[in-house]
């Protein structure tokens, strides 16, 4: 079987049950690979079942509601007074029940579950879209002060005239490292964009959401020298279809060239894929010599359930690429050794909290439902048996946002913001910002500040919008927030007002 010009939709039942792990012990794992099998077949039919929610609004709501929610012989629903709640679930209850004392017929015949949840999040998207029409940010400018809740700041550019800046990372010595998704490593000196990129690099397949992505250097840096690189690889198969996956190597910095390179990670040949999506991928380190990095499950969305791939994964090894010998799936051989969690779609942020050590990630739903996760080793995060979106083409991918054994993200975004970045501050610069986790938003071009109390968020702030694609986030070593920018591609600093 080969599928690496396949998409989702266009696997049969066969071929998902050969992306399955075999069958496992509950004790390793929680999910018995027969119970697994018949989830993702249950879900994987009933999306090929399931009819476009946009066209079923159009005939079943609109003539009530109206096609933009604000109302006809029934209530507006862009003011968000809903009779009888407006969380999800409240939503969800009064399509599926209706309301005969104002009208409203109960869908429970005309709609599955999965098409009732699809309906909310469609409902949450045409209230979103009508209250940001409504509240316009402003578009502010270099050294244009912009007042939020805890701090006073403008934001200066400190880079311009990069393509598709990606991520960013601190030396020592007052250097920045900046990727282009292309596939360069820019370096910005003393304030200034370096005129060549750094030489040497490996040949990269910068095609769709693939190229150079990640960079960060060794905690250790002053001692090693190391930096890492996380890219788009890629080789011809033999059907001569040109397939790639997410590497992760290391190597130095000397006179502007790339030398003593090193494999961190590459993944076996059944793991690259055609599809140029969903590579991921963010680069974590802890305190105790381990590197993090998270890897998407490259467009296919069994791929993240299954054990023996590491695809869809977020994963664990030392700081050489070498395996630990307490991670989760050590020792079995119908998983890769190096998984730390699994069930993710597309988690392009990771940030560990420098007092906590707790590692967080956020990754892209699909039409809704971008999450917010605290990773746990060997804990599954259910995509794609539970999310709280649906397929981009206005399909349900599956009726289910819980399961048992399966995590809950801490928060999610539905409509999606386009998540990607994050990163935590501890500096001083903006004291009032201690311990807050800083969100980026690729769609709406947002940048978030969330507070957190444990595991919880407790508020959320839209910094501001519309000044480009915010793709990363970093805390810089003098106290200030670093922000990078797509369409325009430039590296901002935020610096607080007094």
């Amino acid at each position: 079987m080969n599928l690496s010009g396949s998409t989702p939709s266009e696997l049969d039942h066969m071929e998902l049950l050969s992306f399955l792990p075999p069958r496992r012990t509950p004790q390793k794992g929680g999910w018995l690979g027969l119970g697994l099998a018949v989830l993702l077949l249950t879900s994987a039919a009933a999306a090929a079942a399931a009819r476009n929610i946009s066209d079923l609004f159009a005939t079943s709501c609109a003539n009530c509601h109206g096609l933009d929610l604000r109302g006809g012989s029934a209530r507006n629903l862009i003011t968000n007074t809903w009779a009888y709640g407006s969380d999800d679930a409240s939503i969800a209850r009064v399509i599926r029940e209706g309301d005969t004392n104002r009208g409203m017929p109960s869908f429970q015949a005309a709609l599955s579950e999965a098409e009732i949840r699809a309906m909310v999040v469609l409902l949450r998207e045409k209230i979103a879209k009508a209250q940001t029409e409504t509240n316009v940010f402003a578009k502010p400018i270099d050294g244009e002060i912009v007042s939020s809740a805890e701090h006073k700041f403008r934001f200066q550019t400190i880079a311009d005239g990069l393509e598709t800046p990606w991520s960013m990372a601190f030396l020592p010595d007052d250097r920045l490292l900046v990727t282009e998704l292309p596939g360069r490593l820019r370096i910005i000196e003393r304030g200034q964009l370096q005129t060549n990129a750094v030489a040497g690099i490996p040949k990269i397949r910068a095609a769709g959401q693939g190229g150079l992505m990640e960079v960060a250097a060794h905690p250790d840096y002053n001692k090693n020298g190391w930096i890492y690189l996380a890219y788009s690889d890629s080789f011809t198969n033999a059907n001569k279809k040109e397939v790639s996956m997410t590497t992760v190597i290391r190597g130095r910095i000397k006179a502007n060239q790339w030398t003593d390179e090193e494999t961190i990670f590459r993944a076996a040949p059944e793991s690259y894929m055609a599809p140029v999506y969903h590579y991921g991928c963010r680069l974590v380190f802890d305190d105790q010599g381990h590197l993090f990095f998270s890897l998407g499950e490259r467009s296919i969305k069994v791929m993240a359930q299954n054990l023996t791939l590491p695809n869809g994964k977020i994963h664990r090894v030392h700081d050489d690429g070498r395996i630990p010998a307490n991670n989760p799936f050590v020792g079995q051989s119908n998983a890769v050794a190096s998984i730390w969690s699994y069930g993710h779609r597309n988690p392009q942020g990771l940030a560990r909290h420098e007092k906590t050590g707790a590692l967080w990630s956020t990754e892209h739903g699909p039409r809704g439902g971008d999450e917010l996760n605290l990773i746990q080793p060997g804990r599954n995060y259910g995509w794609p048996l539970v999310t709280y979106g649906m397929d981009y083409n206005g399909t349900p991918i599956t009726e289910f946002t819980t399961r048992p054994g399966l995590e809950q993200p801490v928060l999610h975004w539905t409509p999606s913001i386009a998540v990607c970045g994050i990163d935590f501050y501890f500096g001083q610069k903006f004291p009032r910002w201690q311990g807050n986790l800083f969100v980026t938003a690729l769609a709406q071009q947002e940048l978030r500040r969330l507070v957190l109390a444990g595991q919880r968020v407790v508020s959320e702030e839209v910094l501001f919008k519309n000044i480009g694609r915010v793709r990363d986030v970093a805390a810089g070593p003098d106290g200030f927030l670093y922000v990078a920018l797509n369409k325009p591609d430039k590296i901002i600093r935020l610096e607080p007002v007094k």
